[in-house]
């Protein structure tokens, strides 16, 4: 089973890897990063992790059993307690429910590790997937946007719920559950 995992720098290879490998997926419902993204990836690498250590963002990827990268669930731009969303999942491990179960996570986290109290997310008209993913974890649609020149919709889940809730599977909550393992890819 995929694990999710606070992003660091010894992902920076599988998560290249992953980038590349999807490209063309991800392109297709999502705007494309641009050469320069993939041309300077080291340098964006190093950026986002100070962001993350600032707290102004907080980065997770998807971890498969063979060490490579599934999926990435991120929490951006981070402000008087609300942050954006935004996820994508790898072609090959797409249908299988591995982002509704890592949103889910991520969402505990932000409200239990990161102290917020609401996400925002937008997904395209034709990005019905995301839009499911976004309707199972909580969000409800709260608007219009254009997102790269398409027709998109907002949304936005309120925290409050999954502050005190313990662990969304049942169980008691793990109080770390993104710390390392002994080798993480």
């Amino acid at each position: 089973m995929p694990v999710l995992r606070r992003l660091n720098a010894d992902h920076a290879p599988a998560l290249l890897a992953f980038e590349r490998e999807n490209r063309a997926w991800f392109a297709a419902s999502v705007p494309d990063r641009g050469d320069d993204w993939f041309t300077r990836f080291d340098e964006r690498l190093r950026a986002l992790l100070a962001e993350q250590q600032a707290g102004v963002c907080h980065f997770h990827v998807l971890v498969g059993t063979d060490g490579g990268i599934l999926g990435r669930v991120n929490l951006v731009d981070a402000d008087r307690g609300v942050a954006g969303l935004g996820y994508r999942i790898a072609e090959r491990a797409a249908g299988r429910g591995l982002a509704t179960r890592a949103v889910r996570e991520v969402c505990a986290l932000a409200a239990r590790s990161y102290g917020l109290t609401a996400l925002r997310a937008a997904a395209t008209l034709d990005n019905a997937a995301s839009r499911a993913v976004l309707a199972r974890t909580g969000f409800v649609r709260t608007g219009e946007t254009r997102l790269d020149g398409r027709a998109g919709l907002t949304f936005r889940r309120d925290l409050a719920d999954l502050r005190d809730a313990g662990n969304p599977r049942g169980g008691p909550a793990d109080p770390d559950p993104l710390r390392p393992t002994a080798h993480t890819p």
